[in-house]
């Protein structure tokens, strides 16, 4: 199996899962492999889309639910939550459809509207909006951004396959990782909760 086999057959699974873990490195690397025609354009913008959706729903559930929880009080007392819960009041569907898009807000802020009075009805469509957008934003960016890469690409042509699978293999190791401590932490909760 080839470099390209590979990436064709797993290289969208990567940026769905890329997308809602790392973000925008990964997303604009979708948009590089489709420039190079690794991976179809529109599904990588899809890909893109529906990681990030899924995953700040899944914070926002967890901001919601777990609200009193140890690991929520720690995240409370960070700065960016403070940061993220101004904001939030001061403009929140502003806020929700523009979370993404500033630089060390992406994670803390669907836990810190979890935690809020903002309705789930409210974030569930803000948060599909916005994700719609900041998918295909971040990977046309990538597949732009492809052009300008053409000759260097080219250039090192052997080595950049490699390079590619040795970044598609870390992306699906971290995504990995970030699932396996998301789980143990909610079995850890649960237990924890379940005590008298």
């Amino acid at each position: 199996m080839t470099i390209e086999t590979l990436v064709a057959r797993y290289g969208l699974l990567a940026i769905l899962l890329g997308a809602g873990v790392e973000g925008e490195a990964v997303v604009v690397t979708g948009g590089v492999l489709a420039h190079r025609g690794l991976v179809p354009l529109v599904p990588a913008c899809i890909c893109a889309a529906i990681g990030s959706f899924v995953v700040d729903q899944v914070w926002f559930a967890v901001g919601r639910r777990f609200q009193n929880h140890r690991w929520i009080v720690r995240i409370r007392a960070k700065p960016a939550f403070a940061r993220a819960m101004d904001l939030l009041e001061r403009r929140p569907t502003g806020f929700i459809l523009a979370f993404r898009f500033i630089y060390g807000m992406r994670t803390v802020s669907p836990i810190a509207i979890g935690t809020s009075r903002v309705p789930l009805r409210t974030f569930l469509p803000l948060n599909a909006l916005a994700a719609a957008v900041w998918g295909p934003v971040f990977t046309l960016f990538g597949f732009y951004v492809g052009h300008a890469l053409d000759p260097l690409i080219d250039r090192i042509a052997g080595k950049a396959k490699l390079i590619v699978l040795v970044v598609l293999v870390l992306i699906v190791f971290v995504a990995v990782i970030q699932l396996t401590r998301v789980l143990l932490h909610e079995r850890r909760s649960q237990a924890d909760d379940s005590r008298p």
